[in-house]
């Protein structure tokens, strides 16, 4: 964990692939507690730290996560969380690019819980959740592309889903078609970039996650910034 800005009211982490925002059945130690320990060490808090969970990343995708430090900050960020007035844009990897180089994907989604994985129609179908995403061709290697993806609307593997519904396979996502895991388990998605007005003091706020220390997603990343 990496604290990328922090204030009052809120605190924005980088989310290493592999850490759960929360608590689930695997028992393990969720991010929310981590970065509640690191409160409490810094400014030495005494009894419970309070620490708002605004939205959640899949645990093998790696990046930027808000945490709400008063109920002031969480009630006014969830709010805006659901009314999609924060900007967020990931960046993902994948084997296959797009026949397009930037364009809009819209879906139906069907969540099943058992499998913990969605499905995506093309038409409205009995308890779906209409998902739509932009996205747009950054950069390609020998074998692989970079696209940057605009969420707005926030659904179960949202992006994942879609994006293998067009064909384009995140790499390593081994649930939505890829077929190989990558090494460290993690799937090459990132949560990259946000941008918002600040819940209390009105200033933007902007931030941007760093590049995994990975040798394709910094050549990547280079060549999309060329």
């Amino acid at each position: 964990m990496q604290v990328v800005y922090e204030d009052n009211h809120i605190i924005i982490v980088h989310k290493d692939s592999g850490e759960i925002v929360q608590g689930d059945k695997t028992g393990d130690k969720p991010l929310v507690e981590t970065v509640k320990d690191y409160i409490k060490a810094k400014y030495n808090k005494p009894g419970n730290v309070f620490l708002g969970v605004v939205h959640r990343l899949d645990r093998p995708v790696a990046g930027l996560v808000v945490f709400a430090r008063t109920s002031k900050a969480l009630t006014r960020l969830n709010e805006m969380f659901r009314k999609g007035e924060v900007e967020k844009r990931y960046w993902a990897i994948t084997a296959k690019c797009p026949e397009n180089d930037e364009g809009d994907l819209v879906h139906w989604l069907v969540r099943n819980e058992k499998q913990n994985k969605s499905y995506a129609y093309d038409r409205e179908v009995p308890n779906a959740k209409k998902a739509h995403l932009h996205y747009r061709v950054m950069a390609h290697s020998d074998h692989y592309h970079l696209i940057e993806v605009r969420l707005f609307t926030g659904r179960h593997h949202q992006i994942r889903c879609q994006l293998a519904k067009m064909g384009c396979t995140i790499k390593g996502d081994l649930k939505y078609g890829a077929p190989r895991s990558n090494p460290d388990g993690s799937i090459s998605l990132l949560s990259r970039y946000m941008q918002f007005i600040h819940p209390v003091s009105k200033q933007t706020i902007t931030v941007t996650a760093q590049l995994p220390v990975d040798a394709l997603w910094q050549a990547l990343g280079r060549a999309a910034t060329k």
